[in-house]
């Protein structure tokens, strides 16, 4: 199956996995194709994808956003992946340490939440995108401190790891997980959380990469492969997360 792919401009610088089902035009249902996959980051998809993206955008806000973060879609020897760093562990806070996106709280300079994504990405990872790239926002996620979190969805185009030059005060490494990897059923999990003895939402988990993903950039993941294969991505996400439950252990660190 022949592909074709958006023009790109060059830039500077826990868990089970659930068993598959029958074979069909999807490939296994409730996966991708290997082909759908392939052509993930074509022009018929990107333009689809702003579409959906941009009338989500009209349907309502969940109140101002105080942070953003860049999902970064790229080509990686060939393979569309998702570029993703490992915070620094000597970082402040309860996320050092953590597998994330690039990005992080609003400053007053910054125009929108799109300015914001690119603006750390450039502080975190060294190179500027330019505007043209992004897709549109994903739906925002809430944290349990209430701070509410938008995921800015780019395609870098292809890229070449090595020439990433992250700053070392804020990212300890920078990675990429092909689609497939985050697709296959075996790579994905997910882990339940109780509150006073009831189950109250599941989350997934994506395994066997080279950090576990979990958490709140796992649910972004989730949303972007639900946007990138409507009706052949089956979501890990069941239930709802309240607002406040003091009672809930080992949740994710949001």
């Amino acid at each position: 199956m022949l592909c074709r792919f958006a023009p790109l401009a060059m830039w500077a610088r826990r868990s089970s996995g659930r068993k598959g089902n029958t074979e069909g035009e999807e490939g296994v249902r409730g996966l991708p194709s290997p082909d759908a996959i392939r052509c993930c980051l074509s022009e018929a998809n990107e333009r689809r994808c702003r579409a959906q993206l941009g009338r989500s955008q009209e349907e309502g806000k969940s109140g101002r956003p105080t942070a953003g973060v860049l999902v970064p879609l790229c080509l990686v020897q060939g393979d569309p992946s998702l570029l993703l760093t490992l915070r620094s562990s000597k970082l402040r806070g309860r996320h050092k340490g953590d597998v994330s996106f690039p990005g992080g709280k609003c400053e007053s300079s910054d125009r929108d939440i799109i300015d914001t994504a690119l603006r750390e990405t450039h502080e975190e990872l060294g190179f500027r995108l330019a505007p043209e790239h992004v897709w549109g926002t994903l739906k925002p996620l809430s944290d349990w401190s209430g701070m509410v979190v938008v995921p800015v969805l780019a395609n870098l185009g292809a890229l070449d790891l090595g020439e990433i030059r992250p700053d070392p005060k804020e990212v300890e490494d920078v990675f990429a997980i092909s689609i497939q990897h985050l697709c296959s059923e075996v790579n994905r999990g997910s882990t339940h959380f109780r509150g006073q003895g009831a189950q109250v939402y599941t989350l997934p988990v994506f395994l066997k990469a080279k950090y576990k993903v979990w958490g709140m950039t796992a649910v972004m993941i989730d949303g972007l492969l639900s946007l990138l294969f409507p009706g052949a991505y089956r979501s890990t996400v069941r239930g709802s997360r309240p607002k406040v439950d003091r009672s809930l252990r080992g949740g994710p660190r949001w």
